[in-house]
């Protein structure tokens, strides 16, 4: 073994190390070992090529032994348990593993029914992404993919525990959060989420939010078990994967999960090399439980569950959100003899042994906590602040100061209203948001001149009075309950026109139709519930839909129809034409001129239930963009989006900062970031195209979104930054890029073998002339010897440090035998790369200023 390297600079080579594999004599690594190394860890690197002939199963293959014990109950609670189990009937086992009714709503997503007899309690389960989703307010955080580009394992435990204590404060028992699953690509609805494209930093962040949220004794749900990547067809869609890639990216989130102790894990909707996610025995029993240990229970995502007998005996133990399979048909297959009891305690046993876990069947359980708002709005803000990702900075464009803080214009629609969160169930009500416009001009203080224009209107605008014959007032419509209201006419156009028309309504959706057209047909499933988290309710509560219409010159006929239902509603219609559009566009850039910056606020609405259609701003944002920075170079553009998207205007502005859905504070957030009271010290955690196909999934529908109910991961284990340093892609920006007020240099980079792995020590100065943030990342090199599929550049270890101007910080990372690691689908086992291996430090995925090399043996 030789002597420690030194390098400080790019492709400096150092000394031989060696590293030897621990925990296992020979060159594998037991599962066992690995997962005691380092559970949270990544993979080093990478995973088989095409996978069109994998066969069903394959990609979860595991080698047989006997499953680890499960953790030890406190004395006397195993024997509750078996106690239990005595005393339940069939009719209340079963009643035990899927959803019901429940007689007190709290708003939740889905309700268990005790066993009151036995002392057994009902589970109340809520969603809570970014906030615990209940009819009462509660705190709306910044999306995961927002706290994750703060690359802080502490802050991630922080934003647990305020999701575990809200849900506890509002009633709840289980919260089906956090989201694992892997930003593949760009279009995914859901990448708000979720944390990231790397496999190693998803892992370090989802294990530290599962540890979070269960400190306050709530019961985590990691979702979606597996390979839920996408909202395009995930209720039938068949995802094919290899058995390497499958271990070395999108289940090691899943398996850092399982390691911090989850109490639950949501099987997926879609297939898993042709079976089932919820009938799937090799990933929720052999792997789940067996290779890792797991000991909690298993539920469906809702409707996901399709079977009993073959979802029962592969080990799901729940069906959500109701009883179709779990209900009456798996009473009669237990008395029919198609199951034995047996199939159910071992169920129900799960789901009890969880639930004493948490102290749920003490005779006096632990009193909920008192829901605390303000420590919940504190995190909130620290979190939006931390994660902020300033992209581009030309000509001191940021931060905003003297004659450029004074004189601001507010440009978009997202600048008058919060955007809080990203549709579907990640949607959480708080009891506050402001708007930037507000938290800017505060900022700004009294003597600044602080302009709002809208852009582009995205609730639309009152009908001109005169339209319609005969006339109506459709403005603000109220239709009593059990009465209804109809209304038919007619309106003239002079010219061609392109019309976006809106329905704003409280109750059922009214019937508006143009020339008989129906306008806002009742969609299939999810895309019907979910319409966005900003364009789907309107600033006073009303939901909203849209519908954009060509009309010709001439007459043409509108029919409106509404109900008032049971309750009541209130009702309007709106419209925006090319004329009200063009108007808004003007009144922006007179703003823009007027003043001596901009900060333009530009969205996209993602949402549960529905992909992104490509990468470009939706509407006529992009041509906003392009017209206020022709009048005023020194435009801030702000993005409320769930990640990349297309920038042909990049060029022309002055600066770029990512704000993703930065929660119920992201005003006051960036705005402190804008004027610089904090650095900027967020990260991207996902690469952001050059363009529509410049990406993993992108070019080949097979991989995304899927030919013939089929998708293919033949991208294997180059997932995210890893692919376009393996196809020589150059990126719109690169992951782990983002900016600060202050400037950094690194130096003085030793690689040397440490306790089974390799220390790797460098040292980051802050050049600049004031306090900043950093993001130091280390990435990992290819083994020449492992004859698998490696990535060029796997992220091995970062640090996030806060450095004084001048000062300098010496940062050390071990990297473990784990992360040394691939894994070898013949052998089923992780095995270490072994030779001479690149260790890369920087900012970025692709600004690495100092390289060093040890030899692992």
């Amino acid at each position: 073994m030789s002597e420690a390297s030194d390098a400080t600079g790019a492709g400096a080579a150092g000394d031989a190390g060696s590293v030897a594999p621990t925990a296992s004599a020979g060159p594998a690594l037991s599962r066992r070992a690995a997962i005691r190394l380092l559970a949270a860890a990544a993979a080093a690197s990478g995973a088989g090529g095409c996978v069109a002939t994998v066969p069903p199963g394959a990609g979860v293959r595991t080698t047989p032994r006997a499953a680890p014990a499960p953790v030890a109950p406190r004395p006397g609670r195993a024997a509750r348990v078996d106690a239990l189990l005595e005393r339940l009937t069939l009719d209340e086992k079963t009643a035990l593993l899927h959803g019901g009714k429940d007689p007190a709503p709290l708003g939740q997503a889905g309700y268990v029914p005790g066993v009151p007899r036995l002392g057994i309690p009902p589970l109340r389960l809520a969603d809570g992404s970014a906030g615990v989703r209940v009819a009462e307010p509660a705190t709306a955080l910044p999306a995961p993919v927002l706290l994750a580009s703060a690359f802080d394992p502490a802050l991630a435990r922080a934003y647990g525990r305020v999701l575990g204590r809200e849900g506890r404060a509002l009633g709840q028992d289980v919260l089906l959060s956090p989201m694992v699953n892997l930003i593949r690509t760009p279009f995914a609805g859901r990448n708000f989420e979720t944390f990231a494209e790397d496999p190693k930093l998803t892992a370090d962040l989802v294990a530290e939010v599962v540890r979070g949220i269960q400190d306050e004794g709530l019961v985590a749900t990691v979702k979606h078990f597996a390979l839920n990547n996408q909202e395009r067809a995930r209720e039938t869609i068949d995802v094919v994967a290899a058995e390497q890639t499958l271990r070395e990216t999108e289940l090691r989130g899943f398996e850092a999960a399982v390691a911090a102790g989850a109490g639950a894990v949501m099987g997926a909707s879609n297939k898993v090399n042709g079976t089932w996610a919820c009938e799937h025995k090799q990933l929720l029993d052999e792997l789940l439980r067996g290779d890792w240990g797991f000991d909690g229970w298993v539920m469906s995502d809702w409707d996901a569950a399709r079977s009993t007998v073959a979802a029962l005996g592969a080990g799901l133990d729940m069906e959500m959100p109701g009883g179709t399979h779990f209900g009456a048909p798996l009473r009669e297959a237990v008395r029919g003899g198609s199951l034995p009891e047996s199939a159910v305690d071992l169920a129900v046993r799960r789901v009890l042994t969880t639930m004493d876990r948490f102290g749920l069947l003490d005779p006096r359980p632990a009193a909920r906590p008192a829901r605390d708002a303000a420590a919940g709005a504190r995190l909130a803000r620290r979190v939006a602040v931390a994660g902020a990702v300033l992209l581009r900075n030309e000509q001191g464009t940021l931060p905003l100061a003297d004659a450029a803080a004074r004189s601001v214009a507010v440009v978009g629609p997202t600048g008058g209203v919060p955007f809080v969160g990203g549709g579907g169930s990640a949607q959480v009500v708080p009891e506050r948001a402001v708007s930037p416009y507000t938290a800017i001009r505060e900022r700004a203080g009294r003597t600044a001149t602080v302009r709002y224009a809208l852009g582009e209107d995205v609730y639309g605008k009152p009908l001109p009075r005169g339209l319609l014959t005969p006339p109506a007032d459709l403005e603000n419509r109220t239709v009593q309950a059990g009465r209804g209201f109809s209304h038919q006419a007619e309106f003239t156009l002079a010219e061609d026109d392109e019309w976006t028309v809106l329905v704003h309504y409280s109750g059922k959706r009214p019937d508006v139709r143009v020339d008989d057209e129906p306008l806002f047909p009742v969609r299939q499933g999810v895309a019907e519930r979910y319409a966005g988290g900003l364009l789907g309710t309107a600033p006073d509560g009303l939901a909203v839909r849209r519908r954009t219409v060509a009309l010709k010159a001439g007459t043409h006929r509108l029919s409106v129809a509404a109900e008032g239902g049971a309750a009541g509603q209130r009702f309007r219609l709106r419209h925006t034409t090319r004329a009200s559009r063009a108007a808004d566009l003007a009144e922006a850039v007179k703003a823009a001129r007027a003043s001596r910056s901009v900060v333009l606020f530009a969205y996209e609405d993602a949402t549960e239930g529905t992909d992104r259609t490509g990468l470009a701003l939706p509407g006529g944002q992009a041509r906003l963009i392009e017209a206020v920075t022709a009048v005023n170079p020194r435009t801030t553009v702000v993005l409320n989006t769930p990640g990349g998207v297309a920038m042909p205007w990049l060029a022309r502005t002055g600066a770029v900062l990512q704000m993703y859905y930065p929660g119920q504070e992201g005003a006051a957030a960036t705005a402190s970031v804008l004027f610089g009271d904090v650095d900027p010290g967020g990260r991207l955690t996902q690469t952001f195209p050059a363009d529509d196909s410049s990406h993993p999934a992108g070019g080949d529908p097979a991989r995304y979104p899927g030919v013939g109910g089929r998708q293919e991961y033949s991208e294997g284990i180059q997932v995210g930054h890893r692919w376009y340093d393996a196809q020589g892609v150059t990126p719109l920006f690169a992951f782990g890029h983002g900016l600060s007020y202050t400037t950094w240099s690194y130096e003085r980079l030793t690689v040397r073998p440490e306790r089974g792995g390799l220390r790797v020590e460098f040292t980051v100065r802050n050049t600049g002339r004031r306090k900043g943030t950093e993001v130091a990342q280390v990435y990992l090199g290819p083994s020449p010897e492992l004859r698998l599929d490696q990535p060029v550049r796997a992220l091995a270890g970062y640090r996030r440090l806060t450095v004084a101007p001048g000062q300098s910080q010496r940062v050390t990372l071990d990297l473990d035998a784990r992360t040394l690691s691939s894994w070898d689908p013949a052998q089923h086992a992780w095995v270490v790369g072994k030779g001479l291996r690149e260790v890369a430090v920087g900012r970025s995925s692709r600004d690495l200023p100092l390289r060093a090399r040890a030899v692992v043996r």
